[in-house]
């Protein structure tokens, strides 16, 4: 399994305000090998590498199908990653989609501090991909996104105000105080 991308979300906890919360990384369900889906491209050693800025790079059939047994058995289910937006359970459950919004150079800081800090991946490979493809793959596949969410959050504040933010919408939209 690889390491995930992702800086933690507010969300990693058991329970919140509507009960248990099961959380699924999106991360998690990219095409692991060519062949099987995905758009994977030679890098610069001609190995073949998954473009992780593509949706259709996730596997989308398999996740939806963990979502549709995560809402069996919990009352949220949370999915975190770049494209959770585009991707249905089949399920019938309400649902709230947030983009959580951090400037490009924040982005890329964070990006750095996981990667390359703490998962000891080449600096200079990280700012060439960034550079030659992926501040550009973000603008095409990501930031459309926003505009189909229902909740956009500032990703700068601390995890915890965020999930404050999304608890407070959630419950807004159930007009009973309850996650829905």
């Amino acid at each position: 399994m690889r390491a995930r991308r992702h800086w933690p979300p507010p969300w990693r906890q058991p329970s919140g305000p509507g009960g248990r919360v099961r959380v699924l990384h999106g991360d998690d369900y990219y095409y692991a090998e060519p062949g099987l889906g995905g758009v994977w491209a030679p890098d610069e050693a001609g190995a073949p590498r998954l473009d992780v800025g593509d949706p259709r790079s996730v596997d989308a059939g398999r996740l939806a199908d963990d979502i549709d047994a995560a809402l069996g058995e919990a009352r949220v289910v949370v999915v975190d990653g770049l494209f959770a937006r585009t991707v249905a359970p089949r399920r019938p459950c309400a649902r709230l989609h947030v983009f959580v919004d951090l400037p490009a150079d924040l982005r890329l800081a964070r990006k750095v501090e996981r990667k390359c800090v703490a998962g000891g991946f080449p600096l200079a490979v990280l700012l060439r991909n960034y550079v030659g493809h992926r501040r550009a793959a973000h603008e095409r596949q990501v930031e459309p996104l926003r505009a189909r969410c229902d909740l956009v959050v500032d990703g700068g504040p601390a995890s915890e105000a965020l999930a404050g933010q999304v608890w407070a919408a959630a419950a807004a939209r159930d007009g009973q105080g309850r996650v829905s």
